[in-house]
């Protein structure tokens, strides 16, 4: 995770974001201390935020110093694998009490030696429910890992040409495998030539560290002032994306809105429908991690927040339901809804 903000601002909120710090890497006593949190600091009653129900959600604490940091992650029915920025996997198991148990802390592999917390800046992560193999992209260095299903060993590895120019805060910040294979990779900060208000996106056929690797690039229009920091597949083929802006006095507050890709064509440009805002006096974080899964008929948005280290950010998971007009590329969305809604 980057900011695109003076060099004044970073040293005074994040004086570790440059990520030439030694690497923190978690200890063999996996504990997790989880406490409830609202939806409304204000109101603890209120469980609506547009077209989102709100489920519940924690506050994630360890005494382990190395824990946070969530830029992304992965759940399977009560199995959840948090990956930090740091490459560092938090793993457990949770029903619909909201109780972690079963917690496990494990290393990533990836790339450098791993001494540096940049040699391993994971800010993305997706998967394939049939094999169980896991992609990570690594913003660093602009490259996208495949690992097997335990995630302790790599299978390949690539830095796609498509990526070389994008600069080393703005790599592969969202990616999402699609139920039909292909993969969609965003970039946090890169900008398509003469669309300052968009980001590139690149679309692979299949996994993209198999060849053959050219994917199909276009734009996707983030609400203005925000940056893409993860996506999902939604069940009709959408996909929902979650944004993020760090601003004075505000801090984080994050966006979600939906795209539909269907049609799009190599240089096109596909907006964002913003749908929900994430601002006092609603929780409000630094929101990297997005999954969405279904509980019967039911759409679920998970959200995850990187605490970047800092004792006034927190790691956050927020549980969601999602009432959205599902099928049609012309489905009716809600008017966006903010934090004072």
């Amino acid at each position: 995770m980057r900011f695109a903000v003076p060099i004044s601002v970073l040293l005074m909120l994040s004086p570790t974001a440059s990520g030439i710090e030694p690497r923190g890497i978690l200890g063999d006593s996996p504990e997790i201390t989880a406490k409830p949190v609202p939806l409304d600091t204000s109101d603890p009653t209120r469980r609506t935020l547009g077209p989102l129900t709100y489920l519940g959600g924690l506050a994630l604490t360890s005494a382990d110093p190395a824990f946070g940091g969530f830029s992304a992650m992965l759940v399977d029915g009560e199995q959840f694998t948090l990956l930090s920025d740091g490459g560092n996997l938090v793993s457990f198991q949770m029903g619909a009490e909201l109780r972690p148990y079963a917690v496990r802390f494990a290393d990533l592999p990836g790339p450098g030696t791993g001494a540096l917390k940049r040699h391993r800046d994971s800010e993305s992560m997706t998967r394939d429910p049939r094999t169980g193999r896991v992609w990570v992209g690594f913003e660093n260095r602009n490259a996208i890992w495949r690992y097997d299903a335990s995630l302790t060993r790599a299978e390949r590895s690539v830095r796609p040409a498509a990526m070389a120019d994008w600069s080393i805060a703005g790599g592969a910040e969202a990616m999402v495998r699609l139920r039909n294979g292909q993969f969609i990779v965003f970039s946090e900060t890169a900008r398509p030539k003469g669309r300052p208000d968009a980001r590139i996106v690149l679309r692979f056929a299949g996994d993209p560290t198999e060849p053959p690797r050219a994917p199909l690039p276009f734009a996707y229009v983030p609400p203005a002032g925000y940056d893409p920091t993860d996506a999902a597949e939604l069940p009709d083929g959408r996909l929902l994306v979650l944004n993020r802006r760090l601003s004075l006095p505000g801090l984080f507050t994050a966006k979600l809105s939906v795209i539909d890709m269907r049609g799009v064509r190599a240089g096109g440009v596909v907006p964002g429908i913003e749908i929900a805002t994430f601002e006092r006096p609603l929780q409000h974080d630094n929101f990297e991690a997005l999954a969405v899964t279904r509980e019967g008929a039911d759409t679920i948005v998970w959200i995850a927040s990187d605490d970047n280290g800092e004792f006034w950010e927190q790691s956050l998971l927020l549980k969601f339901r999602l009432d959205l007009p599902m099928g049609g590329r012309h489905a009716k969305s809600p008017p966006p809804a903010k934090g004072t809604g």
